[in-house]
């Protein structure tokens, strides 16, 4: 009984983490998988966060609980030039 409690509550903070998070797109200069892969290293190690890169596009779709500041400034580390687009 009270294994099914906690995993019944488990699965309730994961639905509630899921809902705080926001969907954001930025343009990130990116020409090349390396820089793709630069994008996807700096998200890795922020943590927190899933996300989808467009390479053609230059855009990348993130959605997380960080500030954009936060986003902008992780995405920065790349040496890429980073605007937000607004949220998806």
């Amino acid at each position: 009984m009270l294994q099914l409690t906690c995993a019944a509550e488990r699965e309730r903070n994961k639905l509630c983490s899921t809902a705080r998070q926001k969907k954001h797109e930025f343009s990130v200069d990116m020409t090349c998988e390396g820089c793709s892969n630069a994008v996807t290293r700096v998200l890795n190690k922020l943590g927190g966060v899933q996300f989808d890169i467009d390479l053609p596009n230059k855009k990348v779709c993130i959605n997380s609980e960080h500030s954009v500041d936060t986003l902008l400034e992780t995405l920065g580390k790349t040496g890429k030039a980073v605007s937000y687009l607004g949220p998806k």
